[in-house]
């Protein structure tokens, strides 16, 4: 009884396990012409940065994002296996070699090998299948040997197989190595240990182990199945794949399902409690039945690796693809979920899935060819709005009315349980139960309009909105066969006539416009803005679809979002709709619809079918991925790879430096976030050309042309289809200037221009003093002439002076001539006088007159003595002969008055018997006077007197 009822509890409990299951999982599928490489891939792992790398024929594989890249072993063979240390070391494996790529300064891969470090006698290896990383060892496994190194790659040792490893395998973090002839053993203490009941494998080909309990195991084998290994021996687990397909792979998800890869049968899905819970294989959502290996990346995506190609499924969104892979064709519009069948309105008919069988397979239903609009459920019967008309279905038989085209909905009509209103292409129309079956019965008169969405409120006005006509107030009369119609539009407070939505919600009416949500007040009879989501949604927010679910949560989608309000205890919503814009592009852009199935649990109507989405099951969005630079080229004149993304350069803090001529460069960057090639959106800033960063833009790649010398950093960020951020990665480079604007050319220059200077300054100086020279040579020739001029005023003037002074000295020589000669005269005529008187006193006898006479004769010699005319003459003497007599004196001041006097007379050239004369004396005394004063002057005997006077 205790089991029976742990039993019901795990089917209790798997119930919602198995509607999370509800369609396919997005994917992505790489072929081999996409990644260039090999067919394939035996290894898949990641980057903490979030990079892929495969294990393929052709070599390593790396996806960024965008974008693959091929990295080959030396000897060109075979990949075998791939796993990335703590340090970002990317350990390799292959055809008989085995080491590690590590990244160079350019950021490109560079593999380094470890069989050089084996003991000489074991380097003859062949394939090198698997390496494993535990603790402080790694483990490189081949056939017969599983050689053991620490962290730092140095050689610790091996451990030798006793017949050949059959295979490898690793659980939790153990290691298990199933050896052909002696079975399942783990690696302890660098050797092997058997388990209980592990020779109870030898000789099976091992598939995967999986680890339950510290003493339990699930044993995937190629081809007998899987067990349950446990101390007491090996029996087969009860849960078995179909048709006994041959596994390749068993690997187990963090989530806790078993994901099973197949030789030829795809992939499958274990639970452990319920089975397998999802078969994908080629018919149904992947492209290759064979799968060689399974990764599970940070964001909880699956990797598989095929024979050929590579598939990635978003295990983690909380979204499933209903469509063609799911047996649905077309293109999704309404669903509607009764009695444990869930039906699906498409454009090519009516599909049904029963959700009570394992397989789930979804079918066509017969006789619903063409364009579905609306499935609803009215007393247990299916009801469809076609463009035929209506459709009625209950399970066995499919009733289609004859009397109407075109409808588009089904509503309950209120107050009258037996009869249904619908919407159609020309007006409304009324079905009636009858015995059990609804049936058509009349067409409403009175209104006439295409009636797509159509609601009733609590006291049964039916309201319908029109795309492009505004809203209409509908009143039924007692008899139920006519309608009385109001009008609404903007007159009435609607922003306008389009795009007007009427839903009912929290079971009130409200109106979704082109700005916004409004509700109809009844005592204005108008329409106005209701508040209660004006905190969700912006201004402008055009609502095209809106619903409630039983437990209160509203889905929506709007023009610019899909999301849904979930309900808190408060009464109030949570906003989430970052996690739907995965499915946004992939959505119904003809009539947007989403379909209730049951509480948290809705269909969105689809391009390709339907989108399942299961509001308790939502799990986190993919984690951000940082944002990386993949390449560096310099562009002038042709690409030169500087940088090949293999480091991180957010922590390459020294900048580079790169010649002028390389002023053109160009980055591309990526973001490793898997399957958003094309929604994932870049910033990009270059500081020191640019003040901030630009647009968002879908665009991995930006080039700079002519780039001035400077330091610049490259910035660049990214943003996730939800609006994630990616940390930010840069590039720091420096542009050097060119060879005339460097540092020794400032210096060149600088000493150009001082000697420019200087020599403009002795040009200018040279000039000027050539231009002075000739303007003062020109002035010195005017000066010249100027002088010559004044020469000859100054001479005319000196000659007019001269003149005047010569006519002066003339007229005083005249003067001093003449009063010479008249003192000449006179002297000689009172000498003349005096010897007359002196002869008539020899003469007389009369001494009386005797006497007389001799007072005359002294009378005479008195008045020539003391004759006052010299000093007059002294005067005119020195006017005439420019001082001579001052400077005479001066200079001989022992000479006597009369010596003075001899002097000026010998100056006056005049004769011995005239100086005589003017002096009183004899030739004689003359003659004795002169030699007195050569005495006196110090003359030679040599010497004139008269010429030495004449020059004085």
């Amino acid at each position: 009884m205790k089991y029976t009822l742990i039993f019901f509890l795990f089917l209790t409990l798997g119930l919602p396990a198995a509607s999370q299951n509800l369609g396919l999982p997005f994917s992505k599928f790489y072929s081999s012409e996409e990644y260039q490489g090999g067919i394939q891939n035996f290894s898949i792992a990641q980057s903490e940065k979030g990079l892929i790398y495969v294990a393929n024929n052709f070599g390593l594989l790396e996806y960024d994002g965008t974008s693959w890249r091929k990295y080959s072993l030396p000897n060109s063979t075979k990949v075998r296996d791939v796993v990335i240390d703590d340090s970002g070391r990317i350990l390799t494996s292959g055809q008989a070699d085995f080491g590690y790529f590590a990244s160079d300064k350019k950021g490109s891969l560079e593999f380094f090998s470890l069989i050089d470090k084996l003991p000489s006698e074991l380097r003859n290896i062949n394939e090198v299948w698997k390496i494993y990383k535990a603790h402080d060892r790694i483990y490189f496994c081949t056939v017969d040997y599983i050689f053991i190194f620490n962290n730092a790659f140095e050689y610790v040792g091996n451990i030798k197989s006793y017949s050949s490893f059959e295979s490898y395998h690793l659980a939790g973090n153990q290691i298990y190595i199933n050896d052909w002839e002696k079975g399942l053993h783990i690696i302890s203490k660098d050797s092997l240990l058997p388990l209980a009941s592990g020779n109870d494998l030898a000789g099976k080909v091992l598939s995967g182990v999986i680890s339950l309990s510290q003493d339990q195991r699930l044993v995937f084998t190629r081809d007998e199945g899987i067990y349950l290994h446990t101390v007491s021996g090996l029996k087969k687990w009860r849960y078995q794949l179909e048709g006994g397909s041959k596994i390749n792979k068993a690997f187990r998800l963090k989530e806790g399902s078993i994901a099973v890869g197949t030789q030829n049968d795809g992939m499958y899905l274990i639970n452990e409690l319920e089975g397998v819970t999802q078969h994908l294989h080629k018919g149904n959502g992947i492209q290759n039945n064979t799968i060689l290996s399974f990764f599970e990346d940070i964001g909880g995506n699956l990797w598989m690796g095929h024979n050929n190609g590579i598939t990635l499924l978003e295990l983690n969104l909380p979204f499933r693809k209903i469509d063609q892979y799911s047996g649905l064709e077309g293109t999704g519009y309404d669903a509607h979920l009764l009695q444990g069948r869930l039906y699906y309105g498409t454009n090519d008919g009516v599909y049904s899935q029963n959700l009570n069988t394992p397989s789930r397979n979804v079918s066509p239903l017969s006789q619903t060819e063409g364009q579905v609009y609306w499935i609803s459920d009215y007393q247990g019967d299916l009801l469809v709005g076609h463009n035929d008309g209506a459709i009625v279905y209950d399970g066995d038989r499919l009733d289609k009315t004859q009397e109407t085209s075109g409808i588009w909905n089904f509503q309950p009509l209120k107050n009258h349980p037996n009869l249904v209103l619908s919407g159609g292409y020309n007006g409304l129309f009324l079905f009636e139960n009858q015995n059990g079956k609804l049936r058509f019965k009349r067409k409403l008169q009175g209104f006439n309009e295409s009636s797509r969405i159509v609601e009733q409120d609590e006291d049964g006005t039916i309201w319908m909105a029109h795309g492009y006509k505004g809203v209409y107030k509908l009143l039924l009369d007692d008899k139920l066969e006519n309608v009385t119609v109001q009008h609404y539009g903007k007159d009435q407070g609607l922003p306008s006539n389009l795009l007007n939505s009427v839903w009912k919600i929290n079971n009130r009416i409200l109106f979704t416009t082109e700005i916004g949500v409004y509700s109809y007040n009844q005592f204005s009879d108008s329409f106005e803005k209701d508040g209660m989501f004006s905190a969700y949604f912006d201004e402008g927010t055009i609502i095209t679809s809106m619903a409630e679910d039983p437990l209160g949560n509203i889905f929506y989608i709007a023009s610019q979002e899909v999301g849904v309000l979930e309900k808190q205890i408060n009464g109030g919503y949570l906003k989430n709709h970052q996690v739907f814009n995965k499915i946004k592009p992939l959505l119904n852009d003809d009539l947007q619809n989403l379909a209730l199935i049951q509480s948290n649990e809705v269909l969105f109507a689809a391009k390709e079918g339907f989108i399942w989405y299961r509001l308790d099951q939502n799990k986190p969005v993919t984690p951000a991925y940082p944002t990386l630079i993949r390449s560096i080229y310099l562009t002038n004149p042709s690409d030169s790879l500087i940088y090949s993304g293999n480091y991180n350069s957010s922590d390459n803090d020294e900048s580079i430096s790169y010649p002028y001529e390389n002023g053109n460069i160009r980055f591309e960057f990526s973001n490793p976030v898997p399957n958003q090639e094309n929604s994932t959106q870049f910033q990009v800033w270059l500081e020191g050309l640019e003040s901030e960063y630009g647009e968002w833009s879908n665009r991995r790649d930006r080039a700079y042309t002519n780039l001035r010398e400077g330091d610049y950093v490259f910035h660049v960020r990214s943003k996730n289809l939800y609006g994630e951020l990616g940390e930010e990665a840069r590039f720091a480079f420096t542009i050097l200037p060119p060879w005339y604007r460097s540092t020794w050319a400032y210096i060149i220059y600088g000493l150009m221009v001082i000697s420019g200077i200087y020599s403009s300054y002795q040009w200018i100086e040279k000039r000027n003093k050539l231009k002075t020279a000739k303007i003062t040579s020109a002035q010195r020739q005017a000066l010249k002439q100027k002088e010559m001029a004044l020469q000859d005023s100054q001479a005319e003037i000196e000659r007019l002076q001269t003149e005047k002074l010569e006519n002066q000295i003339q007229s005083k020589n005249k003067e001093l001539a003449s009063a010479t000669m008249h003192l000449i005269n006179k002297n000689g005529f009172i000498n003349h006088v005096k010897t007359g008187v002196t002869s008539v006193i020899k003469k007389t006898k009369n001494q009386e007159v005797k006497h007389e006479l001799e007072k005359v004769v002294q009378s005479i010699e008195k008045n020539i003595a003391a004759d006052a005319d010299w000093e007059q003459f002294e005067i005119h003497f020195d006017q005439v002969h420019g001082d001579f007599l001052y400077r005479f004196k001066k200079r001989y001041d022992n000479l006597s008055p009369q010596e003075i006097k001899l002097s000026a007379y010998l100056r006056m050239n005049l004769s011995s018997k005239e100086i005589a004369n003017l002096m009183n004396i004899s030739t004689r005394g003359i003659e004795i006077a002169r030699y007195r004063l050569r005495k006196k002057l110090q003359l030679e005997r040599s010497e004139n007197l008269q010429e030495f006077i004449l020059k004085f």
